[in-house]
Protein backbone atom coordinates (compact mmCIF):
# COMPACT_ATOMS: atom_id res chain seq x y z
CA UNK A 1 0.00 0.00 0.00
CA UNK A 2 1.05 3.75 -0.73
CA UNK A 3 -0.43 6.98 0.61
CA UNK A 4 -0.12 10.35 0.59
CA UNK A 5 -1.45 11.34 4.43
CA UNK A 6 -1.82 9.61 7.41
CA UNK A 7 -3.07 11.59 10.50
CA UNK A 8 -5.62 11.20 13.72
CA UNK A 9 -7.85 13.57 13.76
CA UNK A 10 -8.64 16.24 16.21
CA UNK A 11 -12.15 14.62 18.38
CA UNK A 12 -15.56 15.71 17.08
CA UNK A 13 -19.20 14.99 18.05
CA UNK A 14 -19.77 11.32 17.12
CA UNK A 15 -22.02 10.10 14.68
CA UNK A 16 -23.88 7.18 16.09
CA UNK A 17 -23.57 8.05 19.85
CA UNK A 18 -24.47 11.71 20.47
CA UNK A 19 -23.47 11.77 24.22
CA UNK A 20 -20.03 10.77 22.97
CA UNK A 21 -16.78 12.28 20.58
CA UNK A 22 -15.19 10.36 18.21
CA UNK A 23 -11.52 10.75 16.79
CA UNK A 24 -10.72 8.37 13.55
CA UNK A 25 -7.48 7.35 11.89
CA UNK A 26 -7.62 8.18 8.30
CA UNK A 27 -5.49 7.00 5.31
CA UNK A 28 -5.48 8.65 2.23
CA UNK A 29 -4.34 5.49 -0.56
CA UNK A 30 -2.60 6.47 -3.49
CA UNK A 31 -3.12 2.48 -4.19
CA UNK A 32 -4.39 -0.48 -1.81
CA UNK A 33 -4.78 -4.31 -3.24
CA UNK A 34 -7.69 -6.14 -2.26
CA UNK A 35 -5.95 -8.16 -0.28
CA UNK A 36 -4.04 -5.49 1.11
CA UNK A 37 -7.24 -3.69 2.36
CA UNK A 38 -8.70 -7.30 3.26
CA UNK A 39 -6.25 -7.74 6.02
CA UNK A 40 -6.59 -3.49 6.70
CA UNK A 41 -10.63 -4.70 7.40
CA UNK A 42 -9.58 -7.70 9.60
CA UNK A 43 -7.90 -5.43 11.36
CA UNK A 44 -11.01 -2.93 11.99
CA UNK A 45 -10.38 -0.40 8.91
CA UNK A 46 -12.95 0.56 6.37
CA UNK A 47 -12.74 2.73 3.34
CA UNK A 48 -15.19 5.17 1.01
CA UNK A 49 -13.17 5.30 -2.40
CA UNK A 50 -9.35 6.21 -1.72
CA UNK A 51 -9.80 7.33 2.03
CA UNK A 52 -9.11 4.48 4.45
CA UNK A 53 -10.36 4.75 8.07
CA UNK A 54 -10.68 3.05 11.61
CA UNK A 55 -11.73 4.23 15.10
CA UNK A 56 -9.24 5.52 17.13
CA UNK A 57 -11.51 6.67 19.96
CA UNK A 58 -10.00 7.16 23.88
CA UNK A 59 -11.95 5.12 26.10
CA UNK A 60 -14.48 3.93 23.70
CA UNK A 61 -14.37 0.51 21.93
CA UNK A 62 -18.17 0.34 21.00
CA UNK A 63 -17.20 0.40 17.09
CA UNK A 64 -16.81 -3.50 16.75
CA UNK A 65 -15.94 -5.33 13.32
CA UNK A 66 -18.92 -7.93 12.19
CA UNK A 67 -18.51 -10.52 9.61
CA UNK A 68 -21.04 -13.30 8.85
CA UNK A 69 -20.18 -16.94 8.04
CA UNK A 70 -21.69 -17.04 4.86
CA UNK A 71 -21.84 -21.18 4.11
CA UNK A 72 -23.25 -21.32 7.85
CA UNK A 73 -25.66 -18.43 7.84
CA UNK A 74 -29.24 -19.46 8.74
CA UNK A 75 -31.80 -16.95 8.00
CA UNK A 76 -34.23 -16.02 11.10
CA UNK A 77 -37.74 -15.96 10.39
CA UNK A 78 -38.59 -12.21 9.48
CA UNK A 79 -35.30 -12.58 7.36
CA UNK A 80 -37.26 -15.37 5.61
CA UNK A 81 -39.90 -12.55 5.51
CA UNK A 82 -37.70 -10.02 3.60
CA UNK A 83 -36.70 -12.57 1.14
CA UNK A 84 -40.20 -13.92 0.21
CA UNK A 85 -41.22 -10.52 -0.39
CA UNK A 86 -38.54 -9.64 -2.29
CA UNK A 87 -37.29 -12.78 -4.74
CA UNK A 88 -37.44 -12.16 -7.95
CA UNK A 89 -38.76 -9.37 -7.93
CA UNK A 90 -36.02 -6.75 -6.62
CA UNK A 91 -32.91 -8.56 -7.63
CA UNK A 92 -29.39 -6.89 -7.80
CA UNK A 93 -27.53 -6.36 -11.00
CA UNK A 94 -23.99 -6.26 -10.96
CA UNK A 95 -22.18 -3.48 -12.35
CA UNK A 96 -18.76 -1.03 -12.21
CA UNK A 97 -19.60 1.88 -10.37
CA UNK A 98 -20.98 4.64 -12.21
CA UNK A 99 -23.11 7.91 -11.48
CA UNK A 100 -25.74 8.12 -14.06
CA UNK A 101 -28.24 10.95 -12.71
CA UNK A 102 -30.75 8.07 -11.81
CA UNK A 103 -28.22 7.04 -9.55
CA UNK A 104 -27.48 10.39 -8.18
CA UNK A 105 -31.13 11.77 -7.47
CA UNK A 106 -32.02 8.71 -5.47
CA UNK A 107 -28.85 9.05 -3.03
CA UNK A 108 -30.08 12.65 -3.25
CA UNK A 109 -33.92 11.82 -2.16
CA UNK A 110 -32.79 9.07 0.00
CA UNK A 111 -30.20 11.54 2.29
CA UNK A 112 -32.95 13.97 2.52
CA UNK A 113 -35.15 11.66 3.99
CA UNK A 114 -32.85 10.23 6.43
CA UNK A 115 -32.50 13.72 7.35
CA UNK A 116 -35.95 14.22 8.33
CA UNK A 117 -36.53 10.87 9.83
CA UNK A 118 -33.26 11.05 11.78
CA UNK A 119 -31.76 14.54 11.91
CA UNK A 120 -28.96 14.02 9.53
CA UNK A 121 -26.41 17.06 8.78
CA UNK A 122 -28.59 18.45 5.75
CA UNK A 123 -27.31 17.38 2.15
CA UNK A 124 -26.29 18.96 -1.04
CA UNK A 125 -28.27 17.58 -3.34
CA UNK A 126 -26.13 16.55 -6.99
CA UNK A 127 -23.18 16.93 -5.43
CA UNK A 128 -21.18 14.53 -7.96
CA UNK A 129 -17.82 14.77 -7.66
CA UNK A 130 -18.56 14.24 -3.43
CA UNK A 131 -20.01 10.83 -4.69
CA UNK A 132 -17.69 10.02 -7.09
CA UNK A 133 -15.16 10.40 -4.62
CA UNK A 134 -16.93 8.27 -2.35
CA UNK A 135 -18.03 5.80 -4.60
CA UNK A 136 -16.40 5.79 -8.05
CA UNK A 137 -13.04 5.92 -8.08
CA UNK A 138 -11.61 2.71 -6.32
CA UNK A 139 -8.34 1.95 -5.68
CA UNK A 140 -9.31 -2.37 -6.06
CA UNK A 141 -12.26 -4.29 -7.44
CA UNK A 142 -15.89 -2.94 -5.94
CA UNK A 143 -19.81 -3.33 -7.23
CA UNK A 144 -22.57 -1.46 -7.93
CA UNK A 145 -25.38 -3.84 -7.01
CA UNK A 146 -28.95 -1.59 -8.81
CA UNK A 147 -32.10 -3.18 -7.61
CA UNK A 148 -35.34 -2.48 -9.54
CA UNK A 149 -38.16 -2.93 -8.82
CA UNK A 150 -41.00 -3.15 -11.53
CA UNK A 151 -38.44 -1.29 -13.96
CA UNK A 152 -37.58 1.40 -11.34
CA UNK A 153 -34.28 1.88 -9.95
CA UNK A 154 -35.59 0.87 -6.05
CA UNK A 155 -31.95 0.99 -4.46
CA UNK A 156 -27.92 0.75 -5.12
CA UNK A 157 -25.34 -1.37 -3.38
CA UNK A 158 -21.22 -0.56 -2.92
CA UNK A 159 -19.85 -4.21 -2.13
CA UNK A 160 -15.85 -4.83 -2.21
CA UNK A 161 -14.93 -7.97 -4.13
CA UNK A 162 -12.10 -9.21 -1.66
CA UNK A 163 -10.05 -12.61 -1.54
CA UNK A 164 -11.72 -14.01 0.78
CA UNK A 165 -15.01 -12.01 1.79
CA UNK A 166 -17.69 -9.94 -0.19
CA UNK A 167 -17.90 -6.57 1.94
CA UNK A 168 -21.12 -4.02 2.48
CA UNK A 169 -19.44 0.03 1.65
CA UNK A 170 -22.58 1.62 1.33
CA UNK A 171 -26.38 0.93 0.24
CA UNK A 172 -29.38 3.28 -0.10
CA UNK A 173 -33.23 2.89 -1.66
CA UNK A 174 -36.24 4.60 -2.36
CA UNK A 175 -37.62 5.50 1.31
CA UNK A 176 -40.95 4.97 -0.10
CA UNK A 177 -39.83 0.77 -0.12
CA UNK A 178 -39.21 0.96 3.58
CA UNK A 179 -41.92 -1.81 4.22
CA UNK A 180 -39.79 -4.21 1.66
CA UNK A 181 -36.99 -3.91 4.09
CA UNK A 182 -34.56 -2.99 1.28
CA UNK A 183 -31.16 -2.73 3.50
CA UNK A 184 -32.29 -6.35 4.67
CA UNK A 185 -32.66 -8.17 1.71
CA UNK A 186 -29.19 -6.68 0.20
CA UNK A 187 -27.71 -8.30 3.36
CA UNK A 188 -29.46 -11.13 2.48
CA UNK A 189 -27.94 -11.22 -1.08
CA UNK A 190 -24.81 -10.75 -0.53
CA UNK A 191 -24.72 -13.67 1.96
CA UNK A 192 -26.43 -15.70 -0.97
CA UNK A 193 -23.75 -13.92 -3.15
CA UNK A 194 -20.43 -15.03 -1.97
CA UNK A 195 -21.89 -18.14 -1.28
CA UNK A 196 -22.19 -18.86 -5.10
CA UNK A 197 -18.84 -17.28 -5.64
CA UNK A 198 -17.14 -19.49 -2.84
CA UNK A 199 -16.16 -16.69 -0.12
CA UNK A 200 -16.12 -17.95 3.21
CA UNK A 201 -17.35 -14.35 5.01
CA UNK A 202 -19.69 -11.20 4.34
CA UNK A 203 -18.68 -8.40 6.10
CA UNK A 204 -21.20 -5.53 7.48
CA UNK A 205 -18.93 -2.93 8.87
CA UNK A 206 -19.46 -1.74 12.24
CA UNK A 207 -22.18 -2.83 14.88
CA UNK A 208 -22.08 0.49 17.32
CA UNK A 209 -23.16 -1.00 20.73
CA UNK A 210 -26.07 1.91 21.59
CA UNK A 211 -26.57 2.83 18.89
CA UNK A 212 -30.01 1.84 17.83
CA UNK A 213 -29.11 1.94 13.74
CA UNK A 214 -26.88 -0.42 13.55
CA UNK A 215 -28.76 -2.84 15.84
CA UNK A 216 -29.87 -4.82 12.49
CA UNK A 217 -26.39 -6.29 11.74
CA UNK A 218 -26.56 -8.30 15.08
CA UNK A 219 -29.84 -9.90 13.58
CA UNK A 220 -27.35 -12.07 10.90
CA UNK A 221 -25.97 -15.77 12.31
CA UNK A 222 -23.90 -17.38 12.86
CA UNK A 223 -21.37 -14.54 13.13
CA UNK A 224 -18.31 -13.05 14.96
CA UNK A 225 -17.23 -9.30 15.89
CA UNK A 226 -14.34 -7.58 16.76
CA UNK A 227 -12.99 -5.11 19.42
CA UNK A 228 -10.02 -3.04 18.39
CA UNK A 229 -7.19 -4.83 19.35
CA UNK A 230 -8.55 -8.17 20.35
CA UNK A 231 -9.09 -11.26 18.48
CA UNK A 232 -12.45 -12.33 16.64
CA UNK A 233 -15.40 -13.70 18.92
CA UNK A 234 -18.85 -15.04 17.85
CA UNK A 235 -21.22 -12.72 18.14
CA UNK A 236 -23.93 -13.40 21.02
CA UNK A 237 -27.62 -14.29 19.18
CA UNK A 238 -28.82 -11.06 20.82
CA UNK A 239 -25.50 -9.11 19.25
CA UNK A 240 -27.43 -6.44 18.17
CA UNK A 241 -29.60 -5.43 21.09
CA UNK A 242 -27.07 -6.57 24.26
CA UNK A 243 -25.05 -3.74 26.37
CA UNK A 244 -21.57 -5.61 26.13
Amino acid sequence: MKYSLRQVQEPQPCGYLPDRLQSLEVILATSVSAAEYQSLMERGWRHFGHVLFQPACQGCVRCRTVRVDAARFAPNRSQRRVARLNAGAMEPEFNDPHCRPEVLDLYDSWHAAQSDRKGWPLHEPGAEDDFTRSFIHQPFRVEQWEYRLNGALAAVGYVDVLPEALSAVYFFYDSSLLGRSPGIWNILRMIDEANRRGLPHVYLGYLVEGCPGMAYKGSFHPAEYRERGKDWMPLPADGGAREW
